[in-house]
């Protein structure tokens, strides 16, 4: 393992992922300041250009994961200063983070952020690197009846999950899964059509990434039009000395690393996410506190364990992309797409077959955790000066470099109409309230799903058994049961509670 994982730093060292490393980490600290933006958002307007560039998979994989735990950093900055979370994952930190800079404190919280981030991103990487290889072996013994049901469980879990109605998410699922199934049959020898209405260009399916850019870059585009009257100058709260104490850094070091483990284990279980992660490190710290804490008006081990969760979980959600090859997040959903479109299916024998990949991934999150923390502290200062570029001018852009992003995909006009068509969708889907994540992942998953569902049932001759046949495909049902019924209620108990 030590060994491998010095040949990745040989992988993520090199000239061009070094730089790409580096551009990642700043790119994402800035998107994550900026709130409607976010990493899936400029992974998916980034992807087209990216491709022209011809980069390798492992190169275009470290670029995206630093924009993606870059991001993490960013996000804390936008909710303390201004009290605008980049992210859901990124509101918990405005519980503190915001009275914070009200007080005047703005440097010690933006500080606290930058090394609980920076102490939970790079201890999470040592969770990564022991616990990947255990999970692949014990993925090799996974055949397609035990991909279906997996994918089901990831499926199930991040339409639970999502915040929310539950009908309205499973819907989101239902529209993403549909989506898939647009162009030609796989599985079909006969090469036979589906759902493309006489329409000649759904011939080869809907392109992931039009579908993304419309959802959320264009669909963001149509959301700040429709609110335009009430877009407001923001005030940015001035930032003193980002210093911190001893005392202020010993008494929130159990706490980091306590939700360095919260966050990495929530980050491994598909569907779940930062922002659960972020919640659970902030009442675990809230409870252990008690009455000497001052939770919610300003108390730093408040900033200290939701941003030590969120970036350990970015981190720990790297386990089941790469290693089983099913995202459970939205972000990683669109790295997947990424990955596939690339040529590269991730799994089990991703460790053996392209272990440069992994421990290159790995290694370059070291090296990016340390550009990010270098930025962060002597640098905020000036990071904070972004915040005040309005919205006005950041949206043109964003659409602009969308349209150029589609276009180049495919040279296709075709796809420059779905990506409005779907801007609309995603600008209907945010103003009615139904969850996106589980639409993308329903689009990500909905092949694969189909695929090895029908090849299971080829291999056992049709006997629907074969789907409860193994250990592993009963104990992937019974947590797919408990991640259908524990949100019910806990959704219950809060009402009664």
């Amino acid at each position: 393992m030590f060994d491998q994982l010095l040949q990745g730093f040989d992988v993520a060292f090199s000239g061009l992922n070094f730089a790409l490393v580096f551009a990642g980490a700043f790119l994402g600290t800035v998107i994550g300041m900026l709130p409607g933006i976010g990493p899936i958002n400029a992974i998916a307007i980034l992807f087209p250009i990216v491709l022209q560039f011809e980069l390798s998979a492992s190169s275009a994989l470290i670029f995206f994961a630093g924009i993606f735990y870059g991001s993490q950093y960013g996000n804390s900055i936008s909710s303390i200063l201004l009290n605008v979370p980049g992210t859901s994952s990124a509101a918990v930190t405005c519980i503190d983070g915001n009275p914070l800079a009200k007080q005047g404190r703005a440097g010690p919280a933006l500080a606290m952020s930058a090394v609980a981030s920076f102490s939970g991103g790079v201890l999470s990487i040592f969770l990564l690197i022991f616990f990947a290889p255990i999970l692949s072996r014990l993925a090799i013994d996974f055949g397609p009846a035990e991909y279906f049901v997996l994918m089901v469980c990831a499926f199930t879990a991040l339409t639970s999950f999502s915040h929310g109605s539950f009908i309205k998410a499973v819907f989101s699922a239902i529209l993403g899964l549909a989506i898939a199934t647009v162009g030609i049959d796989e599985l079909s020898f006969s090469g036979m059509r589906r759902f493309t209405f006489g329409v000649e260009e759904l011939g080869d399916g809907i392109d992931f990434i039009v579908v993304v850019i419309g959802v959320f870059a264009i669909g963001e585009v149509f959301l700040f039009l429709s609110e335009i009257t009430s877009q407001t100058v923001q005030k940015v709260t001035p930032v003193n000395k980002v210093l911190l104490t001893a005392k202020e850094l010993k008494d929130s070091v159990a706490g980091i690393l306590r939700s360095c483990v919260t966050g990495f284990l929530v980050g491994v279980l598909p569907g779940a996410g930062a922002t659960i992660a972020s919640f659970l490190a902030y009442n675990t710290e809230k409870k252990m506190a008690g009455e000497k804490g001052n939770f919610g008006k300003g108390d730093l081990r408040g900033v200290a364990a939701p941003e030590s969760a969120n970036n350990s979980s970015a981190v720990g959600s790297f386990i089941p992309l790469l290693v089983l090859g099913v995202p459970g997040s939205e972000t990683t959903a669109v790295m997947l797409a990424v990955l596939i479109t690339l040529g590269v299916t991730p799994g089990p024998t991703m460790l053996t077959d392209q272990p440069e990949m992994f421990w290159g991934v790995a290694a370059s999150m070291f090296i990016g955790n340390l550009v990010l923390i270098v930025l962060n502290l002597p640098l905020v200062k000036l990071l904070a000066k972004i915040l005040l570029v309005p919205r006005w001018i950041l949206m043109p852009l964003i659409a602009i470099l969308s349209i150029v992003g589609v276009y180049v995909l495919n040279g296709s006009e075709f796809d420059l109409i779905l990506m409005l068509f779907f801007g609309i969708l995603g600008f209907i889907m945010r103003k009615t309230g139904f969850p996106m994540a589980p639409m993308i992942l329903g689009l990500v998953l909905g092949g694969l799903i189909e695929v090895n569902f029908r090849r299971a049932l080829i291999y056992s001759n049709g006997d629907f058994s074969t789907f409860y046949a193994s250990p592993i495909s009963i104990s992937l049902w019974i947590i797919t049961f408990l991640s259908i019924t524990i949100p019910f209620f806990v959704k219950k108990f809060r009402k009664h509670g």
